[in-house]
Order: C-alpha cells, then structure tokens, then sequence
C-alpha cells in the first residue's frame, strides 16, 4: 500500500474547504483539458516551457 501524501496548507483556509472546492472545480478543468481549445492552449504552453528550458540552459 502507498503512503499518503502529506498536504502543505500554508494558508487559514480549513483543509477541508479547499478540498471541496477542488471537488467542484475539477470536471471544469477536467472538460477544458479535454477540449480542442485546451488541447491547444496546452499545446501551446509546452512549446513555451521548452523554450525556457533551453534558453536557461
């Protein structure tokens, strides 16, 4: 069995409320990802990240 991942909460919000309003939020962004214009735009921000990289390098 895995270890459970110990959660960093640096704010005052109750783990609990941003646990549920990750539950709400996530189908929208899910449903984004999966779409052509998410599909583009992540596209898009790899061929950015990439960029990046190599300039640092």
């Amino acid at each position: 069995m895995g270890r459970k991942k110990k959660l960093i909460n640096n704010t005052t919000i109750p783990q609990y409320q941003i646990e549920a309003i990750a539950r709400c939020i996530l189908p929208d962004i899910l449903a984004f990802y999966e779409s052509e214009e998410g599909q583009r735009e992540f596209a898009e921000w790899q061929k950015q990240r990439l960029k990046t990289e190599h300039k640092e390098s």
